[in-house]
C-alpha cells in the first residue's frame, strides 16, 4: 500500500471536531445534544451582509484580485482608523479565513525547522498550520490561577534561540478569553525588538470586550511597522463563520509582496465572502450592542455554574466568548467522550471540547474543557444542569 506523508501523519485531529461523529451517534439515538465544542455562534448574520448576497446578480462570479477585492480593502481601511489603526489597502490581503491568512504568515516569514512562541493554552489549529507550515511551535505555559495571563516575560526570553522568527497572541484569546493589556503586549513589542523578530497577533475576537475594558492592538504599538502582523476574520465578528473570509495585514512591504505570491498561487479568495464581508462593514451599532449583551449574559452563567460545582473553577474572561475550565475529572477526552457515548439526563446531554487539544505540552489540560458559550441562555443554563449530573456520576470523577 502506498504511504502517507509525514507531515500527514503529524498532523492532529481537532479537539474541536473530533467527537463529532460520538455526537452524530448520541443524536441517531434520539439524544439532543448541546454543542459547546465550536466557536459557531447562534447570532444571526447581520441583515445587511446576507442582502448583499441575495441581491448580487452578476451574470459570471469571477476571480477577485488576488490580494482581494480593492473596493473591500479600501472600506477595511476605514473600519480599521475607526479602531485607532492606521493602514492602507496595499497592508491588507484578503484570506479565505484567518486561517489561510496564518498559513500564509508562517509560509512568508519562516524555514522549514524554525520555530514560533505561543502561550498556551492556543487555539488547536495552529498546531496544526505549523506542521503545515513545517515549522516548530514552542509553547509558554500560562495558568489558570492567574486567568491564563501572560507568562513573565523572562519565559518568553529562555525560549528564543537562533531559530526563533515570531511570537504569537491571540487577543482577547480563544481558547482562554483572556483579554492581553496594553502592557503585556508592549513587553513582547520589547523582546520583538531585541531580537528582531515578527509580532503576530490574532485579533479576531477585538470586538468582543467585557466589563467596561478596552481592546489594546499590535497594531497600535508605535516603532514596530516592519516586525508586527495582524491576524483578522469576519467569522465571529458578525456570525458568518461560512463566509470564509479573513485578513492578512502588514506595514511590512517586503512581507506583503511575499504573501501576495502565495495569495497568488491560490488564485483568489472567495467572492460570495467579499461581498458579505464588505456589506457587513455597515452593520449598525445597535447589532453589537444586543450581541455584547447577550455574550455578557451567557459568559455570566457558565462561569457562575462551573464555580459553584465542587472541585471545579473556572477565571472570569474578559473578552471572545470561551472558557478553559478545570472540572474534577481524571482525563478530558475520556470525559467528553463519555458524555455523548455513555451518559444522557432526560435524554440529553453536553459536547466539550477536551483542553488536551489546545496545549502543545503533553499531560496538560488533562482536567480542563474548553466550552464555548454559544448558545442561548436557556440552553446554557440546561447545558450545566446536565453537566453537574453528569459529574455525579462519571466514574473518572477525582472529588
Amino acid at each position: 500500500m502506498p504511504k502517507i506523508s509525514t507531515k500527514g501523519i503529524k498532523m492532529p485531529e481537532s479537539p474541536i471536531r473530533k467527537l463529532v461523529p460520538f455526537a452524530d451517534m448520541a443524536k441517531a439515538k434520539g439524544i439532543k445534544v448541546f454543542h459547546l465544542n465550536i466557536g459557531q455562534p447562534d447570532i444571526e448574520t447581520p441583515e445587511i451582509a446576507l442582502n448583499a448576497i441575495r441581491n448580487y446578480n452578476q451574470d459570471v462570479i469571477t476571480y477577485s484580485n488576488s490580494a482581494g477585492n480593492i473596493s473591500y480593502r479600501t472600506k477595511l481601511v476605514e473600519y480599521y482608523k475607526k479602531n485607532n489603526i492606521h493602514i492602507t489597502a496595499d497592508d491588507i490581503i484578503i484570506t479565505t479565513g484567518a486561517s489561510e491568512a496564518l498559513l500564509f504568515t508562517m509560509q512568508s516569514i519562516m524555514n522549514p525547522g524554525d520555530e514560533i512562541i505561543i502561550p498556551e493554552p492556543f487555539y488547536a489549529n495552529y498546531l496544526g498550520f505549523a506542521i503545515n507550515a513545517g515549522v516548530n511551535i514552542v509553547p509558554i505555559p500560562s495558568d489558570i490561577e492567574s486567568g491564563f495571563a501572560l507568562p513573565a516575560i523572562e519565559h518568553f526570553e529562555k525560549k528564543i534561540t537562533e531559530r526563533t522568527k515570531a511570537i504569537m497572541v491571540c487577543n482577547p484569546n480563544n481558547p482562554t478569553g483572556y483579554l492581553y493589556s496594553k502592557k503585556e503586549l508592549q513587553t513582547l513589542k520589547e523582546l520583538a525588538l531585541k531580537y528582531d523578530l515578527y509580532l503576530i497577533a490574532d485579533e479576531v475576537y477585538r470586538e468582543f470586550v467585557y466589563d467596561g475594558k478596552e481592546h489594546f492592538s499590535i497594531m497600535q504599538l508605535a516603532g514596530l511597522d516592519d516586525n508586527v502582523i495582524l491576524i483578522d476574520s469576519v467569522s465571529k465578528r458578525y456570525s458568518a463563520c461560512g463566509f470564509r473570509i479573513g485578513m492578512m495585514i502588514s506595514k511590512n512591504k517586503k512581507l506583503m509582496a511575499t504573501a501576495l505570491k502565495f495569495a497568488q498561487a491560490r488564485l483568489s479568495p472567495p467572492s460570495y465572502g467579499q461581498i458579505g464581508g464588505e456589506a457587513a462593514l455597515d452593520t449598525p451599532k445597535e447589532y453589537f450592542d444586543n450581541v455584547m449583551k447577550e455574550y455578557l449574559a451567557r459568559r455570566d452563567i457558565v462561569v457562575a455554574e462551573i464555580n459553584n460545582i465542587e472541585g471545579a473553577y473556572c477565571p472570569n474572561p474578559a473578552g471572545a466568548f470561551y472558557v478553559v475550565a478545570r472540572l474534577p475529572i481524571d482525563n478530558s477526552d475520556i470525559f467528553c467522550k463519555w458524555l455523548l457515548e455513555d451518559f444522557n439526563y432526560e435524554n440529553k446531554t453536553v459536547m466539550f471540547a477536551p483542553a488536551t487539544g489546545f496545549y502543545a505540552t503533553p499531560e496538560r489540560g488533562t482536567n480542563e474543557v474548553r466550552i464555548s458559550y454559544v448558545l442561548n441562555v436557556h440552553d446554557l443554563k440546561e447545558s450545566m444542569r446536565i453537566l453537574r449530573k453528569a459529574l455525579k456520576v462519571y466514574p473518572g470523577r477525582t472529588v
